[in-house]
């Protein structure tokens, strides 16, 4: 613990990054084909599907199929899987 503090400060000053100060460098770097994300779910519907605000995020579609497939099929919550893994994978890209 500390070691990146004597690094910082006493053997390695120009190749630790300054936490005070901005990045200098691009933030497209290595991203050449990067998109913007825009959001699916509108408003409306995550109103009528009662999502809790902690979840209105850019996978909030999934999330409402998911919650309609379960609505559905229940009590057979495993016809859902699929919706599951969907909404899974893009919280996990989130």
């Amino acid at each position: 613990m500390g070691a990146h503090l004597g690094r910082r400060y006493i053997t390695e000053r120009d190749t630790e990054p300054d936490p005070l100060r901005p990045p200098t460098f691009d933030p497209q770097l290595g991203f050449p084909d990067r998109k913007e994300r825009v959001m699916i779910a509108t408003q409306q519907q995550m109103n009528d599907a009662m999502l809790p605000l902690q979840q209105r995020d850019y996978c909030a579609h999934y999330l409402i199929k998911l919650m309609k497939c379960k609505r559905d099929n229940w009590p057979n919550f495993l016809a859902c899987k699929h919706e599951r893994h969907d909404w899974d994978y893009c919280e996990h890209q989130e």
